[in-house]
């Protein structure tokens, strides 16, 4: 999982840009940047950058022992600076920092902050580390959040007057964790293709391996098979999608059938071990004992090669040695959740806390995506209405959108989605709440075509007579729960 997934559209251009008084003063306000007093950290660096319009700063934080958490903060010259602080997420294991992402947002005018989630320098680093679970899970996160408002305050003289996260993948499982365990730290957070179901569904990721090992598909099969999908379930689509994507891959077993019986059709090197295999790949995950629900499977009309991988997690558990084949869906998996569940998945539905501060909260999932599944996402969204007591009440602070045809980067159908970062500004600071929002299907380059989202429940649908987009009734849940068991409540 890697956070470029998404390719940012321009549904909205806001430029909030706020003149300062004067600038920090030059080589004194790096100084007094350098001798910073950090809580269980410290300044490794404060530099200008080459472009001579912002300044960098490099801290080191060390919460407990075995922890190293890397954290950038890049500031805009107080003239060019928005007032506005930003957190940004990381993707897959992490252990790195991008720097695209901070130079982009601070040249638009942002603080902005972001942290290698202490996994450097790689995803070793947290074999039986218990530090850094905790830290990949939630606490380096915060901690960056803490300590870029402080260098803020230093740098400025002044608190940022409203501060924002966003997040794609593993950066959308940092996205609700703050949520959820730090609703004070964010006013209003972006969450795309939510990587928040951790444990669950790299459980997923290994139930797929298992039987990919044992079963591969290659790559023309597994076109073939998206292909039976999109074209069983065209009927049910509207003139843009049919016969080209899912944009609602919620189905019934008799669904799943009918796609391998006309893969087959398609593609006769499809064998009867084929057929067995993607059953267990569009059910997924059940525990070997009790039958419970893990997590769910590939959604029709998404890749199956994409699917698996991202193994990490078990050898955290288990150590780099452990055949992952030999892993069992019984007392392995009661083992790997229990150890790491409590730190890593983001699934508490209580965001009271976030709603009363004024807090605003958009998240996406594509239809599309075999990395991130849309299942576990409605679910969640579903449990925080049922925690609020209404659709209504939950939709006037948090906002779903599921994206038709998005992959984990790129799709057959909208591949620019919609900027959610915009949204939730404009949200949180003129009231105006999210609802059409505009994705774009892009080749090489440039749109093709663009389509109108709308937030779940509904769904985009076409009327005919005037050729345009409309908001459609949807269906409201439609996916298997997983067992609560292996979602077990947060500790710290």
């Amino acid at each position: 999982m890697h956070r470029s997934i998404l390719v940012f559209g321009l549904s909205t251009m806001l430029s909030w840009h706020y003149a300062s008084a004067e600038a920090p003063n030059g080589v004194a306000a790096l100084q007094s940047l350098r001798q910073f007093p950090i809580d269980k950290g410290r300044i490794a660096t404060v530099e200008r950058d080459p472009t001579g319009t912002r300044t960098i700063v490099k801290v080191i934080l060390n919460p407990a022992k075995g922890s190293n958490i890397k954290v950038e903060i890049w500031l805009p010259d107080a003239a060019q600076w928005n007032r506005r602080f930003l957190g940004l997420g990381n993707g897959g294991a992490a252990g790195k920092i991008n720097p695209g992402g901070l130079s982009s947002a601070s040249a638009s005018g942002y603080a902005v902050a972001t942290t290698d989630m202490g996994t450097a320098p790689n995803s070793d680093s947290g074999i039986g580390n218990e530090e850094v679970w905790k830290d990949f899970g939630y606490r380096a996160t915060h901690l960056m959040t803490v300590v870029g408002k402080q260098i803020v305050k230093e740098y400025y003289g002044r608190d940022p007057e409203l501060s924002y996260f966003s997040g794609g993948s593993t950066g959308g499982q940092q996205a609700l964790q703050e949520a959820q365990r730090y609703p004070e730290d964010y006013d209003g957070i972006a969450a795309a293709v939510a990587a928040h179901c951790r444990t669950p569904l790299h459980a997923y990721f290994l139930w797929n391996d298992q039987i990919l090992k044992k079963c591969p598909f290659t790559q023309e099969q597994d076109a073939n098979v998206i292909a039976a999908a999109n074209e069983h379930l065209a009927s049910r689509e509207i003139p843009i999608a049919a016969g080209k994507f899912v944009s609602d891959p919620r189905c019934t077993a008799q669904d799943i059938e009918a796609v391998i019986t006309l893969a087959r059709k398609k593609d006769a090197t499809l064998t009867d071990e084929h057929a067995a295999a993607l059953r267990k790949l569009f059910d997924g995950p059940r525990h070997a004992v009790t039958g419970e629900r893990i997590f769910n499977g590939i959604p029709l009309g998404a890749s199956i090669a994409a699917s698996h991988g991202h193994l990490y997690l078990f050898q955290w558990v288990f150590g780099k040695d452990k055949n992952l084949a030999d892993i069992n869906f019984g007392a392995d998996i009661d083992t790997y959740t229990t150890k790491l569940a409590p730190y890593l998945n983001a699934e508490n539905p209580d965001l009271s806390a976030f709603e009363k501060r004024g807090g605003k909260l958009v998240m996406t999932l594509g239809t599309a995506d075999s990395v991130v599944p849309y299942h576990a996402s409605i679910d969640y969204y579903e449990r925080v209405i049922n925690h609020v007591g209404s659709l209504e009440k939950n939709q006037s602070f948090f906002r779903f959108y599921v994206v038709p045809g998005l992959a984990h980067g790129g799709g057959p159908g909208i591949n620019q989605a919609p900027n959610l970062l915009d949204a939730v500004r404009a949200w949180r600071e003129t009231g105006t709440a999210p609802f059409d929002l505009q994705g774009r299907h892009v080749e090489n380059g440039k749109p093709t075509w663009a389509m109108t989202i709308y937030p779940y429940p509904k769904q985009t649908g076409w009327n005919a007579t005037t050729k345009s987009f409309e908001p459609a009734e949807g269906q409201r849940g439609g996916v298997d729960p997983i067992a609560e068991r292996f979602r077990p409540a947060a500790v710290e």
